[in-house]
């Protein structure tokens, strides 16, 4: 089964050139590259499952927000969330109003909730580092622009046959939400030096080529070890299909991060 690993970007502009994309199959890594915009990303593995549908992809997104937000809003379904991001996504990122949070001068706000369920739950297993909030659209290791312009994309892919997990059941082809420190550990991952340690102990028959991109970029770097983990894991249709919706109630509107 192909697997394939997208560190995404929410750049308005040049976004390509921080988009990583990599394949891995077994212990491989088939290939490791940049130069596509988001939408570049999305139209590249409809076309890949439109060849080969037995393929599971993996972004650094997040999916949905908490549910509260949804509720809220009146958003009914997650479908409901990615329509109204569609229309009015870059409107909340202009204004920033609450819950948003992070564009100069504004501060996070109290509200309900600024994490997912999910991102509640996945913090305990990488001691000292816990995801960021989705409503953080500003500020270093922001995740909330990135995720706000990928909910269309998840529309998209839904419109052109992928399963979202958890969403939908698991089946090819399919789209899940990763998170890459889940798959690198615990490792300084902005020092080129413990990101070269961390792959000549860990992967070592790597590609010349493609440990060099992953030495030399964070962003290659995230793409690279999320895909070889997966691959690990999710290496046949089976393995895939057997991954059952999360029982947490939350993750029907917020859904879940797969977890190695």
């Amino acid at each position: 089964m192909r697997v394939i690993a997208v560190d995404w970007s929410g750049r308005l502009t040049d976004e390509a050139r921080a988009i990583w994309l990599a394949e891995a199959c077994g212990n491989e890594l088939v290939r490791l590259e940049a130069g596509r915009t988001r939408a570049d990303v999305v139209d590249h593995v409809i076309d890949v499952a439109a060849r080969d549908p037995d393929v599971v992809v993996g972004f650094d997104f997040s999916f949905s927000l908490p549910e509260w937000f949804l509720v809220e809003r009146g958003y009914a379904t997650v479908d409901e969330l990615w329509d109204a991001a569609a229309r009015d996504g870059e409107q909340w990122l202009r204004e920033c109003a609450p819950p948003f949070w992070g564009r100069p001068g504004r501060r996070r706000p109290e509200s309900p909730a600024h994490w997912r369920a999910t991102e509640e739950a996945i913090a305990h297993h990488v001691p000292g580092v816990r995801p960021k909030s989705t409503f953080q659209i500003g500020g270093a290791g922001s995740v909330g622009t990135g995720s706000i312009r990928g909910f269309p994309e998840l529309a998209r892919l839904r419109r052109d046959g992928f399963a979202i997990w958890p969403f939908d059941e698991a089946r090819t082809p399919c789209a899940l939400e990763v998170w890459p420190r889940a798959c690198t550990g615990v490792v300084v991952k902005s020092d080129p030096v413990a990101r070269a340690r961390l792959l000549d102990e860990r992967f070592p028959h790597l590609d010349a080529e493609a440990r060099a991109h992953a030495v030399g970029s964070e962003d290659a770097f995230d793409a690279a070890v999320t895909a070889l983990v997966m691959s690990s894991r999710l290496d046949t249709p089976d393995r895939l299909h057997a991954l059952g919706r999360p029982t947490h109630p939350q993750a029907v509107l917020e859904g879940w991060v797969w977890m190695p």
